[in-house]
């Protein structure tokens, strides 16, 4: 099994950048631990972050056919970005939609999300763990569709 992992906009400023709402956990030490739990599972990763809007359409786009489904944190792409939207849904690939905030407690402009209904689950609001707990939901998922 293998799972792309998409990380916006900002992420790679996580641990210096509003820590109030995301935490003191780096980029790189979520991926540290993406890697620990999918060793553990037998599972590769493929990771991948960009400012880029187009960029990460174009890497959707290009892991589609390495990939078995997506974690994705699309940042403030979760809230405007249709064809981030479109590169998802045109993978025809299972995602699970993560936040580290929680995005129902914050601003209204993040309450919506042009992803979550692609998605086959959103986990908001566990800082860093959202990120293991959408790699396990997601895999879960996967090994039981193909069993």
């Amino acid at each position: 099994m293998r799972i792309g992992v998409l990380n916006g906009p900002n992420l790679n400023l996580l641990g210096r950048r509003e820590p109030e709402h995301y935490g003191h956990v780096t980029l790189a030490e979520i991926e540290g631990r993406l890697r620990e739990r999918a060793a553990q599972r037998s599972i590769e990763l493929e990771f991948f972050q960009s400012n880029d809007e187009g960029a990460l359409v174009d890497w959707v786009q290009s892991a589609a056919s390495r990939v078995d489904g997506w974690l994705v944190n699309a940042a403030g792409l979760t809230h405007s970005s249709v064809p981030l939207r479109d590169a998802l849904a045109a993978s025809a690939k299972p995602f699970v939609e993560v936040h580290l905030s929680n995005v129902y407690a914050r601003e209204p402009f993040r309450h919506r999300s042009l992803l979550s209904d692609l998605a086959i689950g959103v986990i908001a609001g566990f800082r860093a763990s959202s990120y293991l707990f959408g790699l396990d939901g997601l895999a879960d998922r996967l090994e039981r569709d193909s069993g």
